[in-house]
């Protein structure tokens, strides 16, 4: 290398804003499904996966475009933040919430497979 030149290595970290915008959207929405349906549960009711299921992925869409390396991630912590939202609501952890972990982790599915596809557009975009 010539004398005064320095490699840089890409920066691969995004700070804390997707890991933020997962998290609180993921809270958000469960709460504010669980207000609107009045049940304790959201997912007991249509609206959840009428309008906040939809949400979601959309937003684990944007996600995976603006930050796509490792897109996969968001969505699932999106997913897993409803958790947050669900122990906030009913103010308890409860005894099934390994359950409940798994189960959010297979409905991040969708939400996983679109945040890959804006993330590959993401890199498309970028490089074309």
């Amino acid at each position: 290398m010539p004398a005064g030149t320095h490699r840089t290595r890409p920066r691969r970290s995004f700070g804390a804003v997707p890991w933020l915008i997962a998290i609180v959207a993921g809270v958000t929405l469960w709460l504010v499904a669980g207000v609107l349906s009045g049940q304790r549960e959201p997912w007991d009711a249509d609206g959840y996966w009428k309008v906040a299921y939809p949400v979601a992925v959309v937003i684990c869409a944007a996600l995976g475009y603006l930050w796509p390396i490792r897109a996969w991630r968001w969505p699932l912590v999106l997913f897993e933040a409803q958790l947050l939202g669900m122990w906030l609501r009913s103010g308890e952890i409860g005894n099934l919430w390994p359950l409940g972990m798994m189960l959010l982790a297979v409905l991040a599915l969708p939400g996983v497979a679109v945040a890959l596809l804006a993330a590959r557009w993401a890199r498309a975009a970028r490089s074309g």
